[in-house]
């Protein structure tokens, strides 16, 4: 096996969310999983409030930049409903999104989640596991993105963990994304888990029998772009985690997300680009690629700029042009010129740099 290159010693160690309050309701304590949660974060020495009900409620600031704090500073151990445990498409990525939580830790200026969940920014992590595990089989062989795919097909029935959450930023806390990483390596059947992070505290993975069913993506952008991605672990600490994962078995990948066309786009990417291949010398892994560029609603633009006031990240109307979702709303997308001029550099310096890696989609 190839020596990994040398780290930059800002590399290490991995930065961990350790959450300023911690709130467990009455039905997550009865399952043996919420329970466990609650073990691991008073180990580190969190205090845990029971809460009386079932209903997760913060006595919140009427200062909308405070009650952020207070909301992202938050965990909270809940019981998925059904309809939360229910099964949905996650188009282009794979056929199923399962949850392990909602929200996340980190403070991204371009968050994906502003505006698509209610409420106070809380991250909710789900107690009942086995309930959410029982869910997948029945889908099996039933998705439309992967399963019937011509190109993907041999990925089988793919589930995707990274919907709404990131759920490598909650795994010391939690511990659920080891147990469905350890569920799909014993799954004998033509299926596969995916992940992707901006986060790299891959350790308790690397301990767990995968059997080669788990694709974990780090999430990258530049250096130059790392101001918009508040909380995270730095590219350095990502892209060695990637090989980390690779050298332990797991199939591995780049989600580019999201693409940020700013004056010097060019450089700042090719210079990731290298990096992931400085990283990977030596390996030539079973390694995707999943494109996708800044996009956002007027909704999710007026949640981040209460959130990020005075932030750098450009949402402005130049260069951009309109695209109508699925759901009958707006997105603000790079118009067609910048669309092509980005498209064409990435599939270009990835063929060239990374020409054992696979492009699943661009978006």
């Amino acid at each position: 096996m190839a020596t990994a290159p040398a780290l930059d010693p800002a590399a290490s160690p991995s930065r961990q969310w350790l959450p300023r309050h911690v709130l467990i309701t009455p039905s997550a304590l009865g399952w043996d999983h919420g329970r466990a949660i609650a073990e691991r974060v008073s180990r580190l020495g969190v205090d845990i409030v029971e809460l009386p009900s079932d209903r997760v409620k913060l006595d919140l600031s009427d200062d909308p930049k405070r009650q952020y704090a207070q909301a992202k500073a938050t965990l909270a151990v809940v019981v998925a409903p059904p309809s939360k445990r229910k099964l949905q498409p996650i188009a282009p990525s794979a056929d199923w999104r399962v949850d392990l939580a909602e929200g996340c830790p980190a403070h991204c200026a371009y968050c994906y989640l502003a505006g698509s969940l209610k409420g106070p920014p809380i991250t909710r992590v789900y107690a009942n596991l086995p309930e959410i595990l029982d869910e997948m089989p029945r889908h099996l062989g039933q998705g439309t993105i992967t399963s019937r795919s011509a190109t993907r097909a041999h990925e089988g029935t793919t589930y995707e963990a990274s919907c709404y959450t990131d759920p490598l930023a909650l795994e010391h806390l939690t511990g659920s994304l080891s147990a469905l990483v350890e569920y799909f390596g014993g799954w004998e059947a033509d299926a596969q888990l995916r992940f992707t992070s901006k986060f790299s505290a891959v350790d308790p993975l690397l301990r767990v029998a995968h059997n080669g069913r788990t694709r974990m993506r780090v999430s990258l952008n530049p250096k130059p772009y790392a101001r918009f991605e508040g909380g995270t672990s730095p590219v350095a600490q990502r892209v060695a985690a990637m090989r980390r994962m690779a050298e332990a078995g797991y199939l591995v990948g780049l989600t580019i997300a999201p693409i940020i066309a700013a004056p010097g786009w060019e450089a700042a990417y090719a210079g990731l680009i290298d990096d992931v291949a400085r990283a990977l010398d030596g390996l030539a892994p079973d390694l995707t690629v999943e494109l996708i560029t800044h996009r956002f609603t007027e909704g999710s633009k007026a949640v981040l700029d209460s959130w990020y006031p005075g932030s750098a990240l450009d949402m402005g109307p130049d260069g951009r042009a309109q695209k109508r979702t699925k759901f009958g709303s707006i997105k603000h997308v790079y118009d067609r010129d910048t669309m092509r001029a980005l498209r064409g550099f990435f599939e270009r310096e990835i063929a060239r740099k990374l020409p054992f890696a696979r492009i699943l989609y661009w978006t």
